[in-house]
Formats: C-alpha cells, sequence, structure tokens
C-alpha cells in the first residue's frame, strides 16, 4: 500500500469530555525522526476534518484525559491509517507555542487542573524543524542567524550535551503560507551550522 505522507493531531480531552483540536500537522521525518511540520498541512480540507474526527474518536474509545498527539498515515486513495499515539504534548505540537492562540502546554495544565479548554485557532502558517544535536558538529550553531529573521522563533531544551539524532530544540517559522515557512526553516536551520 502506497503513502502519501504523515499527519498528526493534537489534541486536548478534559475529565468531563470536551475536547479541543489543533490545525493538522504534516511531518516529514529523516532517519526515523520528526523533521519537520508544517501547519496547515497541505491537504483537501475534507481530509483534514477526517483526521480530527479519527484522533478525537481514539481519545473518547480510550477515555483519555489529557494532550494526545495522534499520528497518521494517507494511504493512496486518501485513507487514514494510525500509526502511533502519544500520551503527552507532542513534538509535532511545538508549533502551537508561536502559532496558535493557545498552546499544546496550555491545553496540558487546563486538563489536569479541571478547567475548561481553550478554543485555539492558527494565527498564521508555519513550520517547525527540529535541531538535533549533528548540528553542533562544527561548534555552537550561529543563532544570530535564527534571531536576525523576520518570522523565525528558537527554541531551546537546555540540553548539556548534543548527540546525533537528539532533539536538542527546535525553530518555528511564520509566514504567510506553508510552503514559504517550510522554505524559511529549512533554509534558517542550515544557516545555523558551522562549516568546518
Amino acid at each position: 500500500m502506497a503513502l502519501e505522507c504523515e499527519l498528526s493531531v493534537v489534541l486536548a480531552r478534559g475529565a468531563d469530555g470536551e475536547m479541543a483540536t489543533f490545525p493538522v500537522a504534516e511531518n516529514q521525518h529523516r532517519n526515523g525522526i520528526l523533521e519537520t511540520s508544517v501547519v496547515p498541512a497541505r491537504i483537501a480540507e475534507g481530509l483534514a476534518r477526517e483526521a480530527c474526527g479519527l484522533a478525537t474518536r481514539v481519545a473518547e474509545a480510550m477515555a483519555y484525559v489529557g494532550v494526545l498527539g495522534v499520528e497518521m498515515f494517507v494511504a493512496s486513495g486518501g485513507k487514514l491509517l494510525v500509526n502511533e499515539m502519544a500520551p503527552r504534548p507532542h513534538n509535532s505540537g511545538h508549533y502551537t507555542i508561536d502559532a496558535c492562540s493557545a498552546d499544546q502546554f496550555e491545553q496540558q495544565l487546563r486538563t489536569l487542573c479541571g478547567l475548561p479548554l481553550a478554543r485555539p485557532w492558527l494565527m498564521s502558517p508555519v513550520a517547525m524543524i527540529n535541531l538535533l544535536g549533528d548540528l553542533w558538529d562544527g561548534g555552537e550553531p550561529r543563532w544570530e542567524e535564527a534571531l536576525k529573521r523576520p518570522g523565525v522563533r528558537l527554541h531551546l531544551y537546555g540540553k548539556a550535551e548534543p548527540r546525533a539524532g537528539r532533539k536538542m530544540g527546535h525553530l518555528n517559522c511564520l509566514a504567510s503560507d506553508p510552503d514559504r515557512a517550510l522554505a524559511i526553516a529549512l533554509e534558517t536551520r542550515d544557516a545555523l551550522r558551522r562549516r568546518l
């Protein structure tokens, strides 16, 4: 069966069954590690609604409480297949920090404290790109390359030791459309690397 792309839906579900979903992300992996998430996903609106509906049915079936990431493959013909679930704020939802009216971490707190959920909306198209430990191979990355670019937000996780494949941080790159956001993300990540 041919796969067209991978999507993820991050949602929050309260103990009372109330649910709120974030916009669907379109994910790309490299060497088995999430590289980029582009939002809104470059898919038909009907397929995005179907992905959100599938994710909410998964959360309901488990009577899940908290933030949940549901990854799914789009098979040929637009058939959705659940691939993986993450019972926590999810890497593919990191874009919510800068691009949404409420982020996945706020939603997690709301679910745990029994507060009403926010109704998040997307304020800007965005691409999230992970910064892996390999980026440090030539020395400390050139952070000024991220900080000088409009719409680019740098998030570092404070991990002391960079290692190949280890997620050390990410960039959220806001732009006028998803394709432009992805181009900025890839270009900025490459500009961070020090050349030997």
